[in-house]
C-alpha cells in the first residue's frame, strides 16, 4: 500500500536538512507542518530552552514534537525517531546507484534517524488516503538524541497514553529488535598537584600526571566483563616541558547493562584516584553524571509478539533479538514506565561517512510500521 516514489522523495527532502544536534529547527519545521496537514494533534515543547540554558546554546532548536491521533482499533502505540544527525553532517549529498542511497563519502547520509521519520509520515498518509481502521497513534519525534538522548530527558512522558513503543533507530537487516541497552555515565577527573620547576627545584611539586599515571595503572579498562565497558577518552594539563604540571583533567565514559554496579565502578574509580591523589599530597576533584538509564524488556513481552507476528505476516521472517552497548531514546522511554523496544530501518554504517540504506528496506519498514499501527 505504501507510495514508494513519494516515499523516496521524502527521505530525500529529509536528508537534504542540516540538522547537526541542537540545530533541527529547518527539519523540524517541515516534519511539523507535514503531520499537521494530516490532522494529528501536535504539540512542541520548550526543552530546547531548558537544553540551551544547560549547553550554554545561543541558536537552538524549539523543542521535542508530540503528535497524536485517535483510533478506531484496541490498541495504543507509541512511535519514535529523531531529528538529528552527528558530523560531519552539514551540505549532505545524496547518491542513488543501485538501489542505494548514500553520500559522496564527505558527510553522513543521516538515515540514521531520517529513515524513521520518513516511514512514520508516510505510514500515516497511506492511512489517510486508503481509510484504513489503525489503533490509537502517538509520535515522539525528539532533538538532540545522538549527545545521550538529551531531548528525551526532559520530555514530558505524562503525555504518554500507550504502553507500548517502537523505536524506529537501529541498523542493520530487518527484523533486528533491540530489547537490552545499558546505563552510560560520563565522568570528568581533575587532579590538582603543584607546580616547580622541573630543573631547580623538582621535589617541591607535586605531579599531576605522576598521579594519573598510577591511577590508571591500577584500573581495568575496556571491556570489564560481558555486561560493562570503561572507557577513558580525552585528558589534557600541563603548561611545559620544564615544569612540574599541577593540573590534569580527564573524561571518560562507563556503558553497563547493569546501573548499579555502573554506579558502583564509578565509586571504585574514585576512590583508586582519591588514594593515589594523597599519596603525592595532591587532590582530585570528581563530577559524573547518569546520561542515559538501562533497560531491559521480557523476551516474552507483548510489544515483542507483536512485532514478531507482524514480521512474519510481511514474509520478512522471525524477529532478531540483540543487546545493544548503544543508548537510544528508548532509554528514557522505559524509564518512563513505557515498554519499548528498538527496531531496524534498514540503515547501515550510521555515525560514518560510508552510511548508507536500501530503498527495498526503506519500503519495507514503512509496510512494518503502517502493520504496526493498523493490527
Amino acid at each position: 500500500m505504501i507510495n514508494e516514489e513519494r516515499l523516496l522523495n521524502l527521505f530525500l527532502k529529509l536528508q537534504s536538512f542540516d540538522s547537526l544536534s541542537f540545530h533541527e529547527n529547518e527539519i523540524l519545521d517541515y516534519v511539523y507542518n507535514n503531520l499537521k496537514e494530516l490532522g494529528l494533534y501536535l504539540e512542541i515543547d520548550n526543552v530546547g530552552d531548558i537544553l540551551a540554558n544547560e549547553n550554554n546554546l545561543e541558536n537552538h532548536s524549539k523543542g521535542n514534537i508530540y503528535a497524536y491521533l485517535k483510533g478506531s482499533l484496541d490498541d495504543s502505540i507509541l512511535f519514535s525517531s529523531h531529528l538529528d544527525t552527528v558530523s560531519p553532517g552539514i551540505g549532505k549529498k545524496s547518491i542513488i546507484s543501485d538501489g542505494i542511497i548514500k553520500t559522496d563519502g564527505k558527510t553522513v547520509l543521516g538515515a540514521d534517524d531520517i529513515a524513521g521519520i520518513a516511514s512514520i509520515i508516510e505510514t500515516l498518509r497511506t492511512i489517510k488516503e486508503k481509510g484504513l481502521k489503525h489503533n490509537d497513534i502517538e509520535l515522539l519525534i525528539t532533538i538532540a538524541e545522538e549527545p545521550y538522548c538529551q531531548g528525551s530527558r526532559y520530555f514530558d512522558f505524562s503525555k504518554i497514553k500507550s504502553n507500548k513503543a517502537y523505536v524506529l533507530d537501529l541498523d542493520g537487516k530487518l527484523g533486528r529488535c533491540a530489547i537490552k541497552a545499558p546505563s552510560i555515565i560520563s565522568f570528568t577527573i581533575e587532579i590538582f598537584g603543584r607546580s616547580a620547576h622541573a630543573g631547580f627545584s623538582p621535589e617541591d611539586g607535586i605531579n599531576a600526571i605522576t598521579i594519573l599515571g598510577n591511577a590508571l595503572s591500577r584500573i581495568k579498562v575496556g571491556r570489564i566483563d560481558e555486561n560493562t565497558t570503561l572507557n577513558f577518552g580525552k585528558l589534557y594539563g600541563g603548561e611545559q616541558r620544564n615544569s612540574i604540571p599541577d593540573y590534569v583533567n580527564i573524561i571518560g565514559e562507563i556503558r553497563s547493562l547493569n546501573s548499579n554496579f555502573a554506579l558502583k565502578l564509578m565509586d571504585d574509580i574514585t576512590k583508586v584516584f582519591n588514594e593515589e591523589a594523597k599519596a603525592y599530597l595532591g587532590s582530585i576533584k570528581v563530577s559524573f553524571k547518569e546520561e542515559i538509564k538501562a533497560y531491559s524488556v521480557s523476551k516474552d513481552s507483548n510489544t515483542i509478539k507483536k512485532y514478531n507476528e507482524v514480521l512474519n505476516e510481511l514474509g520478512i521472517g522471525d524477529i532478531e533479538l540483540i543487546t545493544t552497548f548503544g543508548g537510544s531514546d528508548n532509554n528514557n522511554i522505559n524509564k518512563n514506565g513505557i515498554e519499548g523496544i528498538v527496531i531496524s530501518n534498514g540503515m547501515n554504517k550510521p555515525h560514518t561517512v560510508d552510511e548508507y540504506i536500501k530503498i527495498d528496506d526503506l519500503n519495507k519498514t514503512s509496510e512494518i510500521v503502517l502493520k504496526l499501527m493498523t493490527k
